[in-house]
């Protein structure tokens, strides 16, 4: 009786500890599009702030402002092309 308890116990014990080393399941890897949607938006967020740091400079001239703006606006949307190539 003695060893069925303690054999007993034993196996609870080790399936529990099987049971709690046990791997959670994988989060979903998100779809294409979602991919695709999250990268605009951080090219967005991206483009917003380099455009207001470039307006804020103390120290640059309007025409310095201007020629920075224009190589922003063009490097935004060749990259806004290439993400909507790779859709």
């Amino acid at each position: 009786m003695k060893k069925l308890l303690i054999s007993t116990v034993l196996l609870l014990g080790l399936s529990f500890n099987a049971y709690g080393q046990k791997r959670p399941p994988a989060p979903p890897h998100p779809s294409k599009t979602q991919l695709a949607n999250s990268k605009a938006n951080e090219l967005d967020k991206r483009y917003r702030t380099e455009k207001k740091m470039i307006m804020n400079h103390p120290v640059a001239t309007k025409k310095m402002k201007n020629e920075q703006l224009r190589a922003l606006n063009l490097r935004y949307q060749n990259e806004k092309k290439l993400l909507r190539s790779a859709r």
